[in-house]
């Protein structure tokens, strides 16, 4: 094995979904933007679908029609950027279902495809994608009077269950849909674990279907497994890695593994995350380069062929929280270059 193993456990992602719709009590739909958070998004939708799921997210239509072709014809694959200009044509022939976020793509989605599926995007305080209340109420009895599937918006704050937002939004979504005879969707995974209330007709998990936070009892979905590519033994004293940013205060043996910042790990990990050989510690010493990882043997009573950075015991948000980031970050940066494999664990 020349370069890093990402092993996708399919039985863990179908967990999560399973647990986070029993949680909702609405229709559970399924995120798999970002190429499925990272770990593929073809091999993942089918692993939901097969788990339940029967309506599916996506950021662009060209991640659309990835999850198109996965699935076939019957899921209902939604696609939260719109009805941007010149995605008419994949739209309309894999049947993909816009929210249309501004009155421009409800003109040119009516236009260019009379009688097409389309929901609606509305923002109740994030400011980032979605009609005002303004916009809304100018648009609204024509939009809702050509039958959408869905009318939806999105919670900025929902991983902070006391954030005052939550409810501000949660209000101003009752005030701008209340009375409309459309299926709604407020709650992605931070929502569902608000409570009922957020869960309206249609949740939306994402990140917890892939184990992380704010899904505390998720199980881990993403393990990874690094070859060695040589061990050098390193005498006191002697430095390792660019700059000579870690200097051995003993005889110490020096494993370099195959694996670096361009397969989404993050620099800021130099010197600061464990990798593992089973439950035994193994510190990345150095900085964390390019292709290359170095790590501390020393006190291993074997030779490893495979360390260990992502697993149960050092999950993505362990990770996200060493590199100062999100376990979101470190699951859509993992690189191409993985082998990936798809199995339950």
């Amino acid at each position: 094995m020349s370069t890093g193993s990402l092993t996708v456990d399919i039985d863990a992602l179908a967990a999560n979904w399973r647990a986070l719709d029993a949680l909702s009590g609405s229709e559970t739909a399924a995120v798999v933007k970002a190429d499925g958070y990272g770990l593929g998004a073809a091999k993942v939708a089918r692993a939901l679908a097969k788990a339940g799921a029967r309506t599916f997210f996506v950021a662009a239509a060209q991640e659309g029609a990835t999850v198109r072709q996965a699935l076939g014809p019957d899921p209902q694959v939604c696609v939260f950027n719109g009805h941007m200009r010149g995605d008419t044509d994949m739209i309309g022939d894999l049947m993909l279902t816009p929210m249309l976020n501004t009155i421009g793509q409800v003109t040119r989605h009516f236009e260019s495809l009379p009688g097409h599926p389309f929901g609606i995007q509305l923002d109740t305080g994030m400011n980032r994608l979605g009609m005002e209340i303004g916009e809304w109420a100018a648009i609204a009895e024509v939009a809702i009077g050509a039958g959408p599937m869905l009318v939806m918006s999105h919670l900025a704050c929902a991983d902070d269950p006391d954030h005052p937002m939550n409810a501000q939004q949660l209000a101003q979504f009752h005030l701008m849909t209340d009375g409309i005879a459309v299926p709604r969707s407020l709650a992605a995974t931070g929502g569902i674990l608000l409570g009922p209330d957020y869960h309206f007709d249609i949740t939306r998990p994402g990140i917890g279907l892939y184990g992380g936070a704010p899904f505390a009892e998720a199980r881990a979905v993403a393990h990874l497994d690094l070859p060695v590519v040589q061990i050098r033994n390193v005498e006191a004293g002697e430095t390792v890695g660019y700059s000579n940013s870690w200097t051995a205060q003993r005889d110490s043996r020096i494993a370099t593994l195959a694996a670096g910042y361009a397969d989404g790990i993050l620099r800021a990990l130099s010197g600061n995350v464990t990798l593992w050989h089973g439950d035994q510690p193994c510190p990345l010493v150095g900085r964390v380069s390019m292709d290359l990882l170095t790590v501390d043997v020393t006190d291993l009573g074997e030779t490893p062929h495979t360390l260990s950075l992502l697993s149960a015991t050092q999950t993505v948000d362990d990770l996200a929280a060493l590199a100062g980031t999100i376990g979101y970050e470190i699951l859509t940066s993992l690189g191409p270059r993985y082998q990936r494999r798809y199995a339950e664990i």
